[in-house]
Formats: C-alpha cells, structure tokens, sequence
C-alpha cells in the first residue's frame, strides 16, 4: 500500500561556517544534523540554525545531496 515516492525524506544538515580540511570540495561543513522535511510543505533547501560543536555557537545548517 505505500505509494512510490514518500511524502517525508530524510535530509542531512552540515554548517555552513566550518570549513572542511579535505581534498573534496563539493562539502565545507563538518557538524552535520539528520533530520526530516515534508516534500510537498517544503520543495526547497532547507536551512536551521543549529549548535555547531566544531564553532561553538548556534549557526545555520543548510541541506546538503547525499
């Protein structure tokens, strides 16, 4: 009975202060967040201001692709 594309997708949240020490760039953040958004209430990127360990102090935290 589920129905092929749910209406509540799990999205990962990483800061958007941090810079990130990699040889990849496509990421810059390193605290990271999971959580979910409704699809259809919410079809862009979603951003929340969070407590980031790594900065200590509340930041936003965008949506990032998996």
């Amino acid at each position: 009975m589920a129905k092929g594309k749910d209406i509540r997708v799990r999205v990962i949240l990483e800061c958007t202060c941090c810079p990130q020490k990699t040889v990849h760039k496509e990421s810059t953040g390193i605290s990271r967040y999971i959580t979910q958004k409704n699809r259809h209430n919410t079809p862009s990127r979603l951003e929340l201001r969070k407590f980031c360990p790594c900065c200590c102090k509340h930041t936003i935290h965008a949506e990032i692709k998996k």
